[in-house]
């Protein structure tokens, strides 16, 4: 290390002695002060240049060391990454559920609501007597406002409308996907696009955007600029909710761009760099697939006579992704009977046969709104001690994500019967700490 450090040399001057009087010794400069000051300034300007000389020469020298350090920082960042993915996708999931709810936490939706009462009363008339159930009409009309009174303004409107009309509520999660398409022509980024977003029904507005951009580069053209379009969004480097929402809505985009071909779009997700960038895009695939409502969306990869249908025919990398996702359309085509999905899962493809479980715990809190007792109730329908175990783990970990506390998860945990306890336990104290 010796050597590392050779080129670095203080200089010392010798100072003056002066003999004062002394009445003015106190408050004459100390010489001797001074020179100890700068040479303590002049070590905290080099020391920078001493940390990355000490860098350099270990990385030279020793790269077994360098590469422990880096492979230390980098299964750090991979344990991160996968449990932000995790999370991520459970609240997409949620949303195909509760379109209300969005991605937002209950502040957000708390002043979601208040919007949307405040607006009621301002409603103009639209799309009356037989274009009250035209879904032209009322893309017309958000297309407009859009264009001409902003983003926002769209959205309250929305929310407002939501309350009082059917066909609204029906259309949310499409009529959101036209706001995202105008918001390509305002708007000259993915970011900028983004920051002026909104989640309400089902992050729908993120997912036109996506399809606003992917339509815009065109099918030949998507698979070489695939990795291009996000790059440079905020939070990339954390692999933050911003980006992930991004990659996802890639998946919303694909499949827009190939006429909800599942298969095709799973494999054009393939192109992207990174296996958590592959399986976010994956993600965006599956619920665009699952929250059709065959009316102004359609899609050929359901089946109601075989509700784990997908999951049980894509190909082995895929099915980790579609099982998270799946359990809410199982619920929907079981008119939301938890007992009938919990012996569907058990027909699931064995290595996911948990993976259906936690993931009909997520939907248990979803739900219930994190209600503990309902959540408790339903994960007990499970027959099993693994079905009841994997029920738990997902749905403490939505209660976390939901609540962003422990608090309400450590209720949960406290009102289960013993033989669940440590385990809720275990997870709540690993999980939250990810937050």
């Amino acid at each position: 290390m010796g050597s590392a450090f050779s080129f670095i040399r203080f200089a010392k001057t010798p100072s003056s002695v002066v003999i004062l009087p002394q009445e003015q010794y106190k408050s004459a400069p100390n010489p001797r002060l001074y020179e100890n000051n700068m040479n303590k300034k002049t070590l905290l300007l080099i020391l920078p240049i001493i940390v990355i000389v000490c860098i350099y020469y270990i990385n030279k020298t020793n790269p077994i060391v360098a590469h422990s350090v880096n492979k230390k920082v980098d299964q750090n960042n991979q344990i991160v990454s996968a449990k932000n993915l995790e999370n991520f996708v459970g609240q997409s999931a949620k949303e195909a559920q509760n379109p209300q709810l969005g991605t937002s936490n209950v502040k957000d939706f708390t002043v979601n609501n208040s919007v949307k009462q405040n607006n009621q009363k301002e409603l103009q008339k639209i799309c009356e007597g037989i274009d009250f159930v035209n879904f032209d009409c009322y893309q017309k009309y958000y297309q407009g406002l859009v264009k001409n009174q902003g983003i926002q303004a769209a959205f309250e409107d929305l929310r407002s409308r939501y309350n009082q009309n059917n066909y609204v509520v029906a259309q949310c999660h499409p009529l959101t996907h036209v706001i995202g398409n105008i918001a390509v022509e305002k708007y000259a980024t993915v970011e900028e696009a983004y920051a002026h977003g909104d989640s309400f029904c089902w992050s729908g507005y993120y997912h036109g955007v996506m399809e606003g951009i992917a339509l815009k580069i065109g099918e030949k053209n998507i698979i070489s600029q695939l990795n291009d379009i996000c790059k440079d969004m905020n939070g990339k480097a954390n692999y933050s909710f911003d980006y992930y929402n991004c990659v996802h809505g890639l998946g919303h985009g694909l499949m827009d761009l190939t006429g909800d071909e599942l298969f095709d779009s799973l494999k054009m997700c393939d192109n992207l760099t990174g296996v958590w960038e592959q399986n976010s895009c994956y993600s965006g695939v599956f619920m665009e697939n699952i929250i059709t409502d065959n009316k102004n969306h359609f899609t050929n990869y359901l089946k109601p006579n075989d509700p784990l249908y997908p999951c049980n025919a894509v190909d082995e990398k895929y099915k980790n992704t579609c099982y998270l996702m799946q359990t809410s359309y199982m619920l929907k085509v079981n008119n939301g009977d938890f007992n009938k999905v919990f012996s569907l899962c058990e027909k699931a493809d064995s290595a996911y046969i948990n993976n259906c479980f936690i993931s009909l715990g997520r939907d248990a809190s979803g739900r219930s709104v994190s209600n503990v007792m309902q959540t408790k109730i339903t994960c007990d329908l499970g027959k099993s001690f693994e079905a009841r175990s994997n029920c738990i783990i997902g749905a403490v970990k939505d209660f976390i994500s939901y609540f962003h506390s422990d608090i309400q998860a450590k209720t949960l945990c406290n009102s289960l019967s013993k033989d669940l306890q440590n385990i809720c336990s275990d997870t709540t104290e690993n999980y939250y700490k990810s937050f």
